[in-house]
Order: structure tokens, then C-alpha cells, then sequence
């Protein structure tokens, strides 16, 4: 399909990795959950071990253009988690950001200050991806989550650069792959959260997949409120008495338990209540620990469910926890990805 990191040879040579770091913070300014760093660490190992000069890519917030939210508790978190010492430029592109990628030794890492500090990254400008690409020799794209952007790093670099997918983008795409190729079944699709224009097209896609796809209250209750229609009604399942759309209801968690239990292959995406609240949370805990109990295989995505499974440190029970939310929804809809199919 394409080719990975471990296609090139490396050493010695610039690698230029695209990365998340889009990680939550706190009031404080720290890190609420570092999920998304921790994902990407094989792939920063493998080009330590491989003696590559390595500069990451990222982005934080989305300051569209304006210089806020730096990437110094990125650093921070980094030289903790690789136990090494990490640089960081002021900017990501300019002379004084080139002088120090020039510097850089074998197995050294060097961290970009927020790629979206410049409005360029937004909108694919060719020029600031050349400047981007003047700093590597090979491009790496290990960030799944925002693969669903035609966005100067994620897909204007490649013009210039050899190119290739990160250990955790082929993570991604091999799990998320077995959901969309003869997934074992019964095949069971969890749709929480909100907001159900954005789903709206997945929901259809995946029910035409799935052998039952259940919805939260807030969709259900949307779904109602828009009179949308989709294919196949009829394996659509909602809360059955969930009029505040808060939790769902001890029945209705029982229900959905025997379903969950039943299934071989199990898809999640989005809480089923106001889980930042502890009387609400019930709903969301009781259909994780059906899937756990299932012993189905389990993919997990999407930002406030990761951070629900993340408090409740049961992360480490599924079998594939994505980083993307959009853009594994987008991808699971059959949809082309930006980022992927300029990598092929």
C-alpha cells in the first residue's frame, strides 16, 4: 500500500516525523492525559535506536494562525517519557530553526514549536511545505488523527520529501482495517456523544456493516428532533427511556449489557452520558466493562471517550484504542483520507 518507517534507512539522516501532540490540558496549563504522546513513542525509539536525526512535527489547540499555546509542557512530557534530553525550537520554520536541525547528532530529537502558529499549515500552502521540507530528508507521517486534513505537514511535505507511515499510523490502519474486512460477528457499533450532523453519514455507512449499531440519548433524541432517515433503520438501537439524555437507565443498561455481550466484534465511539460528572458516568462504565467482558475485538476512538477510558485507567482492555476521532470516523466510512493516499 505504502511503504513504513522501516522501509528507509535512516541513519544518520534527517527524518522529519509528523506527530499529535495534540494532547487535553488542564486549568494549569498541564497535561490531563498524555495518551496521544505515549502512542508515538515507538516510532521516536525506533529512530533513536536507529541513530536518525529526529524532528517532530506537531500541533497544539488550533491557534489558527496565532501564537498561543506553545509546546514546552510537550517537551516536558517527552524527555520524561524517553528518559532523553529533547530540544525545541521557537518556531517551526526560518534560518534560526534550520541552524539548529544542523546541529543535531545522531539519536538526538529535536521538538517544532506549534506548526499551526502559522495560518499557512491550515490551508496546504506549497511554500511554507517546502520551507517544512527543507528541514528533512525523509518524511515520516505518524499522526492518524489529523491524516483527515489537506494541511501543509500532513500532506504538503510529500511533495519534496521520500515519504513514508510511522509504527502508530500502521497500528491504525491495520486495526481499523479489520473492522471495515469481514469483521467477525455478531458485529456490534456504539455511537455516543453528540452532535449528530457530523455522524449522521457514519452511522449510515457503519449500519450497512454492522449487525446492530446502538446510539446514545443525545443522538436518538437529535435524530429525532432533525427527522433523519437512514438505510437501515431497523438496526438502529437507542435508550428506551432516557428522556434527559444524561445517562442511560438501569433497563436500558441491561439491554444494551446482552447485546454487547453477544458480539464478536465491537466498535465504540463516543460516551453515553455526561460522564465529567460522577451520578452520570454509570452508563458510559457499564458498556465498557460489557465489551471488556465480551472478549470481542474491541476498537475504541474518539477524544472524550479516551479520556473517560483513560480516568477510569481501563485503556489497556481493548484491543485497539485509536487516536482518531474525525478522522477515524472518515476512514471507517470508506472515505479517503488526505494524509493516507498521499503517502501510497
Amino acid at each position: 500500500m505504502f511503504k513504513s518507517l522501516k522501509d528507509f534507512d535512516v541513519e544518520s539522516k534527517r527524518v522529519l516525523v509528523r506527530c499529535d501532540f495534540n494532547v487535553p490540558l488542564n486549568d494549569d496549563g498541564t497535561i490531563s492525559y498524555d495518551f496521544k504522546i505515549r502512542e508515538t513513542l515507538p516510532t521516536i525509539k525506533y529512530l533513536i535506536e536507529n541513530k536518525a536525526k529526529i524532528i517532530l512535527i506537531s500541533h497544539l489547540d488550533n491557534p489558527d494562525g496565532s501564537v498561543t499555546s506553545n509546546l514546552n509542557v510537550i517537551r516536558e512530557r517527552l524527555e520524561q517519557l524517553l528518559h532523553i534530553s529533547v530540544k525545541k525550537t521557537d518556531d517551526c520554520v526560518g534560518d534560526e530553526v534550520e541552524k539548529q536541525v544542523n546541529k543535531l547528532n545522531p539519536g538526538e530529537v529535536l521538538l517544532l514549536e506549534n506548526v499551526r502558529f502559522h495560518k499557512e499549515e491550515l490551508y496546504n500552502n506549497a511554500d511554507f511545505a517546502k520551507k517544512l521540507s527543507n528541514l528533512g530528508q525523509v518524511y515520516i507521517n505518524d499522526a492518524f488523527a489529523v491524516s483527515h486534513r489537506s494541511q501543509a505537514s500532513v500532506v504538503g511535505v510529500t511533495m519534496y520529501l521520500p515519504h513514508g507511515a510511522g509504527l502508530l499510523m500502521m497500528k491504525e490502519i491495520e486495526n481499523l482495517t479489520k473492522i471495515l474486512k469481514n469483521p467477525e460477528r455478531p458485529m456490534v457499533t456504539l455511537i455516543g456523544g453528540q452532535n449528530v450532523q457530523t455522524k449522521s453519514k457514519f452511522i449510515d455507512n457503519i449500519s450497512e456493516l454492522s449487525d446492530l449499531v446502538i446510539i446514545s440519548g443525545l443522538i436518538k433524541k437529535e435524530i429525532a428532533e432533525k427527522d433523519l432517515q437512514f438505510k437501515y433503520p431497523e438496526k438502529i438501537l437507542g435508550p428506551s427511556d432516557n428522556s434527559d439524555a444524561l445517562d442511560i437507565s438501569q433497563r436500558d443498561i441491561e439491554m444494551f449489557y446482552q447485546k454487547i455481550l453477544n458480539a464478536k466484534t465491537i466498535l465504540w465511539n463516543g460516551p453515553f452520558g455526561k460522564f465529567e460528572e460522577e451520578r452520570y458516568k454509570r452508563g458510559t462504565l457499564a458498556i465498557a466493562n460489557a465489551i471488556i467482558e465480551s472478549g470481542a475485538f474491541s476498537v475504541v476512538g474518539g477524544g472524550e471517550t479516551v479520556e473517560f477510558l483513560s480516568k477510569e485507567g481501563l485503556l489497556s482492555s481493548f484491543s485497539h484504542v485509536s487516536t482518531g476521532g474525525g478522522a477515524m470516523l472518515q476512514f471507517l466510512s470508506g472515505e479517503k483520507l488526505p494524509g493516507l493516499e498521499v503517502l501510497k
